[in-house]
Parts: structure tokens; sequence; C-alpha cells
């Protein structure tokens, strides 16, 4: 699998190689390829030295090992791990981000922990209250990024507010959008619709003059290039994001299906190979793998917890690309202007 992210000054990604569903046997491969393809790229595996080093067989000279006593497990409640967990690799990783070890990190690990760790270790912006999911997303013409997608499942109105300047923030620094269309995923357009919470947000929102806010948007309009951000709280965006990729699974594995059932089948999916290969990689989960959590001053990558090797890597290359585009401090630098 080829980067999207090749830089020209030296990066350093920590990963959380114990975390996840698969843990080191995924995440070694996954960052073997990442340091091969990109020459500025080095990768600290932070977890049990000897599983990770049997992995890594000869190693590479981009990747080392740091040592890590224990992991913090995928039902682990988050204030628990937070008082016993400080050696865990998923907070170690993050510590050397915050010690100017690295410049990134990826962690398919609980992300509740990772949240919680976040906050404690790296900090968050001054004048945002809560950290937040973001994700781009492939649209009908473009990318939509969303907000949030699971770090918090109950959002006051001046926390949706916050997601929306970050989610703004971020499309201009990751796609070069100055005036972003900023949307309220609700369950409806018109104006009455709604909780109190999105309503309140909304009025928020239509004040600020800054930001180029579109109003309501609902579920279907989210792969229809209608907006650049919607913003929504973590319970609704982390159920419409799994239903969104368990629709594209279904889809890649229907189309499967169609093109090896029969000769026939088989025949028409040779002539299609081109253009079923770019639609598929479009909407292929484990390629749109890794999400930002917004809000503190570092680059962290949110991996899902059953990434296979091609998620890890894209990933890797999201936190990258971050790290490239000095996401935080860009976002940093504008905040002070925008918050209530």
């Amino acid at each position: 699998m080829a980067s999207e992210s090749k830089v020209s000054t030296p990066v350093t990604i920590a990963i959380d190689a114990m975390s996840g569903d698969h843990g080191p046997a995924v995440v070694v491969p996954a960052a073997l390829e990442a340091v091969r393809e990109n020459e500025a790229l080095s990768i600290v595996l932070v977890g049990i030295r000897s599983e990770l080093e049997a992995l890594l067989r000869d190693g590479h000279a981009r990747i080392r090992v740091v040592e890590a006593a224990d992991v913090v497990k995928m039902n682990e409640r988050p204030s628990h791990a937070l008082r016993h967990k400080r050696n865990s690799s998923m907070a170690i990783a993050l510590g050397l981000v915050r010690d100017g070890e690295a410049q990134g990190c990826v962690s398919a690990g609980n992300t509740g922990a990772l949240m919680a760790f976040g906050r404690s270790i790296i900090r968050m912006y001054p004048g945002i209250e809560r950290p937040a999911i973001a994700k781009l997303i492939p649209s009908l013409r473009g990318r939509c990024h969303v907000l949030d997608l699971g770090a918090n499942v109950d959002s006051t109105a001046e926390n949706l507010y916050q997601y929306a300047l970050m989610g703004s923030l971020m499309a201009t620094a990751i796609c070069n959008q100055p005036e972003p269309r900023i949307a309220l995923l609700n369950v409806g357009e018109e104006e009455i619709k709604g909780n109190e919470q999105v309503r309140l947000a909304s009025h928020m929102l239509a004040q600020c003059e800054t930001l180029n806010y579109i109003g309501y948007v609902e579920g279907s309009d989210l792969f229809r290039d209608v907006a650049d951000v919607v913003v929504c709280d973590g319970f609704v965006g982390n159920i419409a994001l799994k239903t969104g990729e368990g629709v594209a699974g279904l889809l890649i594995e229907l189309l499967e299906k169609a093109f090896t059932r029969s000769l026939y089948g088989r025949f028409v999916g040779l002539l299609a190979r081109p253009i079923l290969g770019r639609l598929l990689r479009q909407v292929d989960p484990s390629r749109h793998n890794g999400a930002s959590l917004l809000g503190l001053q570092g680059v962290v990558i949110k991996s899902h917890g059953n990434a296979n090797e091609r998620a890890i890597r894209a990933a890797i290359d999201q936190a990258v690309r971050e790290v490239e585009l000095e996401v935080p401090r860009r976002i940093n630098e504008r905040l002070d202007d925008l918050i209530l």
C-alpha cells in the first residue's frame, strides 16, 4: 500500500503496540511497511519487548522498542486505567509525545482510557472542555469531517459549539478549506427539530460570524457533500459511523459474491475490475481508519480496535499527515479568537 503522507522533515510516531484486538501481530508489520515507504519516518513501538522484537526479527534502523509493563484492556474502566495503568503501553506512548520524543501517537486501544490519559498527560487546549473524536469520511464529491464519534456520549451545547470550532479549523488545516461549511446532525432540517442541546448549539453557531454555519443536516447528508464539517454528540456520531461502515462492508461483500457466483459474473467482474477497484478503495473502511482526538495539545490518532494491518497503516499515515501539517499548533493559534 502506497503511503498517502510523504514528509521531507523527520517525523517520529509512537504506537501503542499492545492494544486493540490483534495487537503486535498487525502493528509490527504495518510499522515496518510504513518506515520502508517513508524515509523520513521513525516509529517507536511501545509494549512488551520480547513480543515486539520477536516479530521485528532483524529489526529496522528507524524502529525502536520502548518497554511497557502493562496493557489497558478494552473493557477496562477509564478511571481504573488512569489510577492503575500509568506504566501501560498507552500511557507511555502518550508520554513520549508530551516529552517531545515523538510528534504523534497511534492507539487502537480503549477509547475512554485514551481520552482520559490524553487529558492527563498531553493536556487540553485552553478553553476546550472535552476532546472530540474527528474523522474524515468519503462523500459524493470529496470528504467530510464528522465529530464527535464516541469520545463523549453526552455533550452540552457549549461542547457542540467547541467541536464545531475545532472541526472547522481542522478542515482548513487538513483540506485547505478557508471557509468550510459547518452543520449540526439532527433528526430533520427544520429549526424546531432536535433536542434542547442541539437547538441551543445551533443558535450559538449562527451568532458566530467567523464560522460558515449552514444549519441542520440529516444522516443521509453525511455522504452527499452537503457540508464539510458535521457536528454531533459522541453517542449519535458513533452509531452513525458504525452504521456507515457496516453498509460499506455489506456493499463490498455483495459485489464480491455477485462477481464470483457464476461464470458470467466472473466475466463481467473482470471487465469492470478497474472501476470496481476504485469504488471499493473509496468505501473500504480499513483504508479510512484513523480518527483524530481533537482538543489535545498533540497529535493523537485513535484506530479501530479490530483494525487489520492495512487499517493500522492508514492510522499511521493519518498521524504523519497531521504532524506534517502542524494541526495542533494551527488549531491552537485560532481558538482564542473563536471561543465564547
